[in-house]
């Protein structure tokens, strides 16, 4: 089966190639660096062609409010007119747990939009909604950062392994269209300041954590259990300290 993989030089993307390629499909990684930008348009019928299967788990460059929908909305208009030229069976996109909760984002509108295009096209389609990535709990810290402090909201969070993500996401891509959402989980549940403060522990980052109900995320105003997911998600078994354990720190940070 050729699958192509936008978005598949990134952390997700290059994941979930490595992974059906070892499976045995024809797995395409497409990115601007290759030569397939969904953005402009460059490339993706070439790419497309012969295809059953195509995979966006791309993301914006900007999480500006008008840069962001832009990215979406129009990566996405062209994929799915892509799609419909090369007869592709299957589109899925990896989303977020909680997209349609956090409408005071802009970054999670432009998602909203990306879903009802997919979902409003007529090519069949999985949406996976995973839970935020192990891998991002820094970035989540990074955007909260003002000088030596972290302000972050006393809110549940049910973080992921990338590696588990992409697994999910593979075997999403080669079944047959669920036209409807999947969600997907960690198998725990951690307060998002704490879990921080466990990274940062790690990491022997010297920031301060400081608990702040009105801390935003990624400029969404949060309640407690948005970022969560439903008791129908699938839950994949990889621990946050056993990622810890397992993962490459930088020490010197």
């Amino acid at each position: 089966m050729k699958i192509v993989v936008i978005g598949g030089t990134g952390l997700i993307g290059s994941k979930v190639v490595a992974k059906l390629t070892a499976e045995g499909h024809e797995a395409l990684p497409a990115s601007p660096s290759r030569g397939v930008n969904a953005l402009t348009g460059e490339g993706l019928a070439d790419a497309l062609a012969g295809a059953q299967v195509v995979v966006d788990v791309s993301n914006s460059p900007s999480f500006g409010d008008d840069e962001v929908m832009d990215f979406f909305t129009t990566s996405t208009t062209n994929l799915l007119a892509a799609d419909k030229a090369a007869g592709v069976a299957h589109h899925v996109a990896l989303s977020v747990v909680g997209t349609e909760r956090l409408t005071s984002s802009g970054y999670f509108r432009a998602k909203i939009e990306q879903e009802r295009l997919i979902e409003e096209s007529g090519v069949p389609y999985s949406i996976i909604h995973a839970t935020q990535f192990f891998e991002f709990v820094r970035s989540i810290a990074d955007a909260a950062t003002a000088g030596t402090t972290v302000r972050l909201a006393p809110v549940q969070i049910e973080p992921m392994a990338a590696d588990d993500v992409a697994a999910a996401v593979a075997d999403v891509a080669v079944g047959e269209p669920l036209n409807a959402i999947r969600e997907i989980a960690g198998p725990e549940e951690f307060q998002l300041d704490e879990l921080v403060r466990q990274d940062f522990a790690a990491r022997h980052d010297p920031r301060e954590v400081i608990t702040d109900p009105e801390a935003r995320y990624f400029g969404a105003h949060l309640s407690t259990n948005e970022l969560v997911a439903g008791k129908f998600a699938t839950r994949y078994p990889t621990r946050f300290e056993d990622w810890l354990a397992d993962a490459e720190l930088d020490k010197s940070d």
